[in-house]
C-alpha cells in the first residue's frame, strides 16, 4: 500500500469516526451518560492509526471513562474538554507500547481528537442545561403548589381564629364556675391547654400563610439568639443537651422583623433539641459576609431520609411520631426567611446529625 492510499485509509477512519461520535451524541438519553462516553471512547479509538496500541479517556463532570481499566502510558495527546468556555475536562489519547513515540500520533489525530472535544463539550452543556430547566421547573411547580396552600391555610386560619377564641373564652369563664368542683376544672383546664394549642398552630398556619404582619427595622441577631437559647436553657437542661455557640462579633445588623427573627431561631432549636441524643451537641454559629448574615445551627441527631430532605420544608411534612408535631415548624420558617428574600437548606453531616443554613440579607 503506497502513502498517498495509507493517508487516505486514515482519513476515511477518523472521518468514519467523527460521524459515529456525532451520531451517538445525536442519539444519547441524558440519563445514561456515563453509557454514552463509553460508546465514545471506543468509537474513537478505532479511529487511530494504531487502535490496538491506543487508548482512550474522557474526564469530564467528575466521570472517568477509559477504554481500560488502568491508563499508565506518558506518551499521549490531549484536548480541553470546554462547557459554557471553561476548561471543564480532557479528552486524551495514549499510546500504550514502550517501543511507541510521540510522533507515532498523526498531527490529523490531534485534529479528530480536538473536534470530538468539542462534540463532547455541546453534549454535557446540553445535558447541564437540560438539568437546570428540569429543576427549574420542579421549582415554579413548588412555589405554585406553596402559593395555592398559602391562600387556602389562610382562609382555614382566619376561618379557626374566632371560634378558637371563643372556646378559649368561655372556658376561661367557665373555669371561675367550677372553682369548687375540682374535676369539672380540672377538665376545663384541658380544654383550655388544647384551645391554646390549637391557636399556636393557627398562629403557624398564618406564619406560613404570610398572614402576619411585619415590622421590618435594624435588628442585632446576637441578642435574639442569646435571648432564644435562654427561653430554651430549661427544655436543654430537661432533654440533657448541650449547645455551643460560636459567634466572634458583638453586633450582627441586619434589617429583619424581630419577632420572626426570634420564630427562626426559637422553631430550629426546638428542632434540633428534639432530634438530639442525650448528651448531644447543638452548635449555633452565625457570621456576617459582604451582603448577609449567615446562621448555622447543627445537631447531632440521625439525621434525614435523603429522599425526605427535598420534603422538609412543605407544610405538614414531618419525620416525628403521631402527636409530636404538626409539620408546621419548619415551613414556618421556610415562609418567614422567603418574605425576608432570604435561603435556608437543610444538609446531613458528614458523621451524624443536620446543618441548617440561613442566609439573610442586611
Amino acid at each position: 500500500m503506497n502513502t498517498t492510499e495509507k493517508a487516505l485509509k486514515e482519513r476515511i477512519k477518523e472521518l468514519t469516526c467523527l460521524y459515529e461520535v456525532s451520531s451517538i451524541i445525536g442519539n444519547a438519553n441524558e440519563e445514561l451518560i456515563e453509557d454514552t462516553l463509553q460508546a465514545i471512547v471506543f468509537s474513537i479509538k478505532k479511529g487511530f492509526q494504531y487502535p490496538k496500541k491506543t487508548d482512550i479517556q474522557i474526564n469530564a463532570s467528575s466521570l472517568s471513562i477509559a477504554t481500560c481499566n488502568d491508563v499508565k502510558s506518558s506518551i499521549s495527546i490531549q484536548s480541553k474538554i470546554k462547557l459554557f468556555n471553561e476548561d471543564k475536562g480532557t479528552l486524551t489519547a495514549f499510546l500504550n507500547e514502550a517501543q511507541c513515540s510521540q510522533n507515532d500520533f498523526l498531527n490529523e489525530e490531534q485534529l479528530l481528537l480536538d473536534n470530538i472535544a468539542l462534540k463532547i463539550g455541546s453534549f454535557l452543556e446540553r445535558i447541564e442545561i437540560q438539568k437546570n430547566e428540569t429543576s427549574l421547573k420542579r421549582q415554579m411547580e413548588h412555589a405554585d403548589r406553596l402559593s395555592i396552600l398559602g391562600e387556602i391555610t389562610a382562609g382555614i386560619a382566619h376561618e379557626l381564629n374566632t371560634p378558637l377564641a371563643n372556646i378559649l373564652g368561655f372556658a376561661e369563664l367557665l373555669k371561675e364556675d367550677l372553682k369548687t368542683d375540682i374535676k369539672a376544672s380540672q377538665d376545663v383546664d384541658k380544654i383550655i391547654k388544647n384551645a391554646i394549642f390549637s391557636r399556636e398552630v393557627v398562629k403557624k398556619l398564618m406564619f406560613f400563610a404570610c398572614e402576619m404582619p411585619q415590622e421590618m427595622k435594624e435588628v442585632n441577631l446576637v441578642p435574639n439568639i442569646k435571648n432564644a437559647i435562654n427561653l430554651l436553657d430549661a427544655t436543654f437542661r430537661k432533654e440533657d443537651v448541650k449547645y455551643i455557640v460560636k459567634i466572634e462579633e458583638e453586633a450582627l445588623l441586619l434589617r429583619a422583623d424581630p419577632i420572626q427573627l426570634t420564630q427562626i431561631i426559637f422553631n430550629l432549636l426546638i428542632n434540633a433539641i428534639y432530634f438530639s441524643p442525650k448528651q448531644g451537641l447543638v452548635t449555633i454559629e452565625a457570621k456576617t459576609t459582604k451582603k448577609a448574615i449567615v446562621l448555622k445551627i447543627k445537631d447531632e441527631g440521625k439525621g434525614v431520609n435523603q429522599a425526605d430532605l427535598d420534603k422538609i420544608f412543605q407544610p405538614f411534612f414531618t419525620t416525628k411520631p403521631i402527636g409530636d408535631g404538626s409539620g408546621l415548624g419548619l415551613s414556618v420558617v421556610h415562609g418567614i426567611v422567603a418574605s425576608h428574600k432570604g435561603t435556608i437548606t437543610a444538609k446531613n453531616n458528614k458523621n451524624k446529625g443536620v446543618t441548617f443554613t440561613i442566609t439573610l440579607p442586611k
